[in-house]
């Protein structure tokens, strides 16, 4: 499951990154929207942000990058609390998109009953599970909590379990496979990737190669 920022470097260049990942053996892409302050976001998440929203980035026309994508692969959208208040309407742009979830890393689960009856979820999908305290980021070495943590989310669910944050290496999908995540969701080692030209293509088959 790879994350992409919407509109970094800018929003044609972000559809194309994602159609990228959809040709690499990306079972669904996590697309965020920039937003000003991305309290769970890393360095290299944050600064693609800030350039993205730099650009001229919108959320409507990442949702135009949604709904590009989303004929070729599932998309679940990654936006803060401010971005779905500013909009009454947000759940039903989210399904005209062509989004297949959503996904609110600051909003209390006391305080998420209203969303959730507007998207008709309650993590029926998967269960984004954080491999570790704080930011997203890449990590040299995170193996051995994998296990402890995939148990400790399987525990309080009964949907597969997607493990994220920190995981940045064919080795490190594998490692997460292994402790029994059903999903892998790498982030920022992709978008480094994008800011630096690499082949993100061929980055995400090695990721799904290592899964399979």
């Amino acid at each position: 499951m790879p994350y992409l920022m919407g509109g970094f470097p800018d929003i044609e260049a972000s559809k194309r990154i994602g159609l990228a990942y959809a040709d690499g053996g990306a079972d669904l892409v996590e697309l965020g929207v920039p937003f000003s302050d991305p309290l769970a976001d890393g360095p290299v998440i944050h600064a693609a942000g800030t350039a993205a929203l730099a650009a001229g980035a919108t959320t409507g026309a990442v949702l135009g990058v949604c709904e590009a994508l989303a004929a070729r692969v599932a998309v679940v959208v990654m936006c803060y609390t401010n971005l779905v208040l500013a909009h009454d309407d947000f759940p039903a742009r989210l399904a005209a998109a062509g989004a297949s979830g959503l996904i609110v890393p600051d909003l209390p689960l006391e305080e998420a009953p209203p969303l959730l009856d507007a998207c008709d979820e309650r993590a029926r999908g998967f269960l984004y599970t954080v491999s570790v305290t704080g930011t997203t980021g890449e990590r040299d070495s995170l193996s051995d909590t994998f296990a402890a943590t995939v148990e400790r989310a399987r525990s309080h669910t009964d949907v597969p379990v997607a493990l994220g944050f920190g995981i940045a290496t064919p080795e490190h999908a594998a490692q997460a496979a292994d402790a029994g995540a059903d999903g892998v969701i790498v982030g920022s080692r992709l978008v480094r990737a994008a800011a630096e030209g690499e082949d993100v293509r061929a980055l995400v088959e090695g990721l799904a190669g290592a899964l399979r």
